[in-house]
């Protein structure tokens, strides 16, 4: 099959994108009737619908979200290309990533990064959805998983491990000789599944003990926070929460730390590698990282 004419695929990415024929014929400067006269062209070389039109909304069918990711980063790759030389002098940078690593990472190092590049203004979002880079205004994403994500680059910035940890003044009412003392207190979120692993690997038998229903918490940050007054046991990342435990404001009772399997990693759309902002925010994330002994 040969390729499609242009004007096609020009909209068929822009509507893919935005999933809306209105906001795809604003972007192009085109008239919505237009957009959708390019797609109907390209769905009948294709001998297939791309979207699923409904009453408010569109959707991708399977073969539009088949040809959709390769099109939005081929022409992403253009629009990088052929963008002017001098268009990152002054720009954004949207960094989105999850609550914990924002607070307790990262959010103290952006200031260094900030002043580094005072042409390039920086925001900071944090939730723990996924993103989907062709809707939202983000230029880079830091997320927790295995690293393979389809259409994007991810450069692995550092495994997820946790230990149990408490305040000083929970910790002196109890005797915590050996892991399984543990069980004697509320423990935070006892329902997280990294529980069982910490439990299994310190050798205590977590499921024949199970602990009572207690405080379920939706981050790891408030989770520090409930155990630094007291509340319970928090199972934390001990690179995070390196101040507390330095000033004695949370203890580590024992050494054993665990892995799930998962890293934390810097992730962005292919087509965006070469991006100045993003080489550089990179170069500054890949650099602290490799000066963080962990």
């Amino acid at each position: 099959m040969s390729i499609p004419p242009l004007a096609a695929l020009r909209a068929f990415e822009a509507v893919a994108r935005h999933l809306s024929f209105t906001r795809a014929a604003d972007e192009l400067g085109m008239t919505q009737a237009a957009v959708s006269y390019q797609i109907r062209m390209l769905e009948e070389k294709l001998g297939a619908p791309l979207f699923l039109r409904k009453t408010r909304e569109i959707a991708l069918t399977e073969t539009g979200a088949l040809f959709a990711r390769p099109t939005i980063d081929a022409f992403d790759m253009l629009r990088e290309t052929f963008s002017e030389p001098s268009a990152d002098s002054v720009s954004t940078l949207s960094i989105s990533t999850v609550p914990t690593f924002a607070g307790a990472w990262l959010s103290p190092r952006l200031g260094k990064f900030q002043m580094n590049n005072p042409n390039l203004a920086v925001r900071l979002e944090t939730n723990d959805n996924l993103i989907d880079f062709g809707r939202e205004d983000i230029s880079v994403a830091i997320r927790a998983g295995s690293g393979e994500w389809p259409g994007l680059t991810a450069h692995h910035l550092m495994n997820v491990e946790y230990t149990p940890m408490l305040s000083p003044e929970l910790a002196k009412k109890h005797d915590l000789r050996q892991p399984s003392d543990l069980l004697k207190l509320p423990l935070l979120d006892a329902s997280d599944p990294n529980w069982m692993v910490w439990m299994r690997e310190a050798g205590v038998d977590f499921w024949e003990k199970r602990p009572k229903p207690g405080l379920t918490l939706s981050t790891d940050l408030h989770e520090a926070r409930a155990a630094l007054a007291g509340y319970g046991v928090a199972l934390l990342t001990p690179r995070f929460f390196r101040y507390e435990l330095a000033t004695g404001s949370l203890i580590q009772p024992f050494k054993q730390v665990s892995e799930n399997g998962r890293s934390y990693w810097l992730v962005y759309p292919t087509g965006r590698r070469n991006r100045p902002a993003i080489r550089k925010f990179r170069a500054f994330l890949l650099d602290e990282i490799s000066c963080d002994p962990g």
